[in-house]
């Protein structure tokens, strides 16, 4: 545990009136001060006199750097300034986040699923824009995540971020509870998919209300943790209302090898997003500016492409009204108002009023095997600079919901038909809830003498009209989906140089796909 030690003295900086402390940390402290002009409370950090040694101005600078690079994201802290006061210190003026931070919420405040999910999607996003531009964060922790007056999550704290080319070196200043096994090691080695990990740790500490492998009244030591974190399997949140798909998306995001987690946080973001569908939530968007989309997502949305239309994919469920009913009776009323269901508000990505949801969800399928249809005219419609990003990762879609208007008819099958009216009730919503499509089996790839790798895979439930949605797996890209109607696909020209990995849904003939996509390597 660190010592306690006093708080510095506020600097004086010219435009600014020093209002009072906000934290303290090993490196620095965080002072509230008025701006004058234009005039708003802001939060500055300042370096302490006694950690002024090269390598911290050198974080320092690159934080300030990195920050301003990211802030324009709603999910980033933003930065308004960095100097060097007048005696001396090197300080950051940023936005001020006057609610509760997810540090001083999470372990005393029981954080519902529904936000969970929202703080998971919109931390994802940002972390996803920080990756586009070539930056890991590698410190994210609930502590580092702030909530803006809108009650937005803002990530801070890139002080000890690197370049996405980072691959091994030192990880001091990472904090052990949240950090990925490889980046624990003697020799630390990661890449995104280390960041996808802490995400993940994240998201399941706002549940559990204590970090992943903390065990309440144990031995929390650093070694303690540290043992846990490299041998032992993640534990359920404990709680009930988590269900078994959102387990299952932390549990891949914290997998102890790097290879079976979510390729990137736009993964991540996209399995909590198929949680809110599941739970009939109202969906949360990823929120990606165009100037970090790679160069086949802007074609794609230049041409209204295959590229867009896959990006752009929303899920909704279904919503049946009565015809019949009176809109005027009593909400109370046993007839035919007794069951009432109301659609999850959505948002077009155009601005536009969203449809009604009258469709079935379902995954956008690749144009050569989707029902065709006419794209929209993207010349008359506004581009905005942020793009509402609601897909499938690599296939996998929430369990589909069928929601229809049905009579129930109490009346037995002989019955005559007067009786039969006389033993009906009014007609009301009924909800039929599909079973999920599974995960494929026995993913196996085999390297042939030419360099190719063939991957085969079974299908625990087949059913008519079953075909299969895969693509190559590559860390920091997003896979390049295809549709195939045999259990095996070829990737050639691998090589053997490094390990090739895909993954693979089932996709049913209702366009309904896997809850979670199965993943496999080469030998």
């Amino acid at each position: 545990m660190t010592s306690r030690r006093e708080p510095s003295t506020p600097p004086d900086i010219p435009g600014y009136e020093a209002r009072r402390l906000l934290g303290m940390g090993g490196f620095a402290d965080v002072f509230l001060y008025q701006q004058q002009m234009p005039r708003r409370s802001v939060a500055v950090k300042v370096l302490l006199a006694g950690t002024l040694g090269p390598e911290v101005r050198s974080r320092f600078q690159t934080e300030a750097d990195l920050m301003a690079q990211l802030s324009h994201h709603p999910s980033i802290v933003t930065i308004y300034q960095a100097a060097i006061a007048g005696d001396g210190r090197p300080y950051l003026v940023m936005e001020y986040c006057s609610r509760p931070g997810l540090g001083a919420r999470y372990r005393s405040e029981r954080i519902s699923v529904a936000e969970a999910l929202r703080i998971g999607i919109r931390l994802a996003s940002a972390v996803e824009t920080a990756h586009r531009a070539g930056i890991l964060h590698r410190d994210i922790k609930p502590a580092n995540v702030l909530i803006t007056d809108f009650g937005w999550p803002a990530l801070t704290d890139f002080g000890i971020a690197a370049t996405t080319g980072w691959s091994s070196g030192s990880a001091v200043g990472m904090s052990i509870p949240w950090s990925p096994p490889e980046l624990l090691a003697e020799d630390p080695q990661g890449d995104v998919r280390g960041d996808v990990y802490s995400l993940g740790a994240t998201v399941y500490s706002l549940l559990a209300r204590r970090s992943p492998f903390e065990v309440p009244g144990g031995a929390n030591g650093a070694a303690d943790l540290i043992a846990r974190i490299e041998r032992s399997p993640l534990a359920p949140t404990g709680r009930t209302d988590v269900p078994a798909s959102l387990q299952a998306a932390l549990a891949r995001s914290m997998e102890k090898d790097p290879a079976h987690r979510h390729h990137s946080a736009l993964a991540f973001a996209r399995a909590l997003q198929q949680v809110e569908l599941e739970l009939m939530l109202p969906g949360t968007p990823v929120e990606l500016p165009e100037d970090v989309l790679t160069d086949a997502e802007q074609a794609g949305d230049a041409d209204g492409g295959e590229a867009a239309d896959q990006q752009l994919t929303r899920l909704r469920p279904v919503v049946s009204i009565d015809p019949d009913a009176d809109p005027d009776a009593d909400p109370a009323d046993d007839g035919a108002q007794a069951t009432r269901l109301r659609p999850v508000a959505s948002i077009s990505p155009d601005g536009a009023p969203a449809r009604p949801a009258s469709a079935v969800p379902s995954y956008a399928l690749p144009a050569a095997s989707a029902p065709s249809a006419t794209a929209p005219d993207r010349s008359t419609q506004p581009r905005h600079r942020r793009r509402l990003v609601l897909g499938a990762v690599a296939g996998a879609v929430v369990v589909g919901v069928l929601v229809g208007a049905a009579a129930l008819s109490l009346g037995g099958g002989d019955a005559p038909p007067e009786a039969e009216a006389e033993a009906s009730p009014a007609p009301t919503a009924t909800v039929a809830v599909t079973t999920a499509v599974p995960t494929p089996v026995d993913l196996v790839g085999t390297t042939g003498p030419d360099g190719a790798v063939v991957f085969t895979w079974g299908n625990p439930e087949p059913q008519d009209g079953d075909r299969y949605l895969w693509g190559v797996v590559q860390t920091g890209t997003q896979p390049r989906m295809e549709v195939v109607d045999e259990r095996v696909v070829s990737v050639p020209g691998a090589g053997t140089a490094a390990p090739v990995c895909i993954e693979v849904s089932i996709v049913r003939a209702d366009r309904r796909a896997s809850t979670t996509p199965a993943v496999g390597c080469s030998p």
